[in-house]
């Protein structure tokens, strides 16, 4: 039975069991430390129909949770610990319980990540599985997740290996994300260091991963983050290291993608200019539009896509309206944006155009100290 596509469509959209209400809140994985400010994972208060976001409070006291990813039944959030922890070969994988109505989080247990930085978690759609990937390490885990919420041992541990055609960055692998397929069948793997997308069967009831191919991107390209298209046919991945982002054809029953088009995230005038950096790829619930952010740029590339054959078409780079644009994320009903920025320790909010997909700053920026991960979840 294929599932709805409204729960299929982002993981920065999953973090609500259903699209009701216009009372939420926002989550942001944060750095740490003296230059942020930041003490842990942050909460604000978001209307979607008047778009007032409040300033955020502390949800959690933990180290540089750089990255968050919420379960289905909407009760417990994940983070990952971009950190070095005495004891563990990694950095630490948290899972918290959620109170509401506050939005607050109590810790319930941690895992070991098995290499170093972990930089991105998701769970499957079942909820049953939580997937990491280790920048710093080249390597990626899966985890059970039990019923009261708690990480369970790694299920499964696989260290990439290899090297890409830049000898600068890319002397050995540096997996970046995890993302499962529309039916839950497989896991898409990006590493910025080997040039390459790794496909994964999962195995949600046993919480494991099994290697069932891959495909090249771009030599030089560093491929980062990924989103499937809504309509399931297309996925998108952003080149942190060329700038630029590709569409894959997906065919759903073996798993496989195969490369279609590669498309600058710049205008014309700033292509080929160095210590440039994208970071985040999302995709539009109605299927008309993809983002991308661009770093030290401090913009936000949007696209026009095309639903029959996934084609992309550059038409805004909407200033980001802070230093570093990370991650990003669309609210549950595609109407509004909020973007994290790094280095201006901020997020700021903009309005979604319907029919363009155009992003206008909406005059809202809030203080969140070394702000990389937007979730939104139901409040009650």
């Amino acid at each position: 039975m294929k599932r709805p596509l409204l729960s299929l469509m982002l993981s920065c959209l999953i973090a609500s069991p259903a699209i009701a209400g216009s009372s939420w809140h926002v989550y942001f994985g944060c750095y740490t430390g003296e230059k942020t400010g930041s003490k842990g994972i942050l909460v604000s208060k978001f209307n979607s129909d008047t778009g007032a976001l409040s300033e955020p409070a502390l949800a959690a006291e933990t180290g540089s949770p750089s990255f968050l990813a919420i379960h289905p039944d909407g009760k417990h959030l994940y983070s990952v610990g971009e950190m070095n922890v005495p004891g563990y070969k990694g950095g630490p994988v948290s899972a918290w319980s959620i109170h509401q109505p506050e939005g607050t989080l109590t810790f319930i247990n941690k895992a070991d990540s098995g290499g170093g930085a972990p930089c991105h978690i998701s769970l499957d759609a079942t909820g049953k599985m939580a997937m990491v990937s280790n920048y710093g390490g080249g390597s990626i885990a899966s985890y059970p997740v039990k019923e009261d919420g708690s990480l369970g041992n790694a299920a499964t541990f696989i260290q990439h290996q290899g090297s890409g055609a830049d000898p600068g960055r890319q002397k050995g692998p540096h997996a970046h994300s995890l993302n499962r397929s529309p039916d839950n069948r497989y896991a898409f793997a990006c590493d910025l260091g080997l040039d390459k997308v790794f496909t994964y069967k999962l195995d949600p009831a046993a919480a494991t991963m099994t290697a069932s191919g891959s495909v090249a991107t771009p030599p030089g390209a560093g491929p980062r983050h990924f989103a499937f298209h809504p309509g399931g046919k297309f996925a998108f991945v952003n080149n942190e290291m060329l700038m630029s982002v590709s569409t894959y054809a997906y065919a759903a029953e073996s798993g496989t993608l195969t490369l279609m088009d590669t498309v600058s995230t710049l205008p014309p005038a700033d292509q080929g200019k160095p210590g440039l950096s994208t970071a985040e790829t999302v995709a539009h619930p109605n299927g008309k539009f993809v983002y991308v952010s661009n770093r030290t740029h401090d913009t936000i590339a949007v696209f026009t896509c095309d639903s029959a054959t996934g084609r992309l078409t550059l038409i805004q780079n909407a200033p980001a309206e802070g230093r570093i644009p990370r991650n990003f994320c669309l609210d549950p009903s595609g109407r509004w944006m909020i973007v994290a920025h790094q280095d201006s320790n901020s997020a700021a909010l903009f309005k979604v155009d319907p029919d363009t997909g155009k992003l206008s700053f909406t005059g809202t920026r809030i203080k969140a100290g070394g702000a990389v991960c937007v979730r939104f979840l139901a409040a009650e």
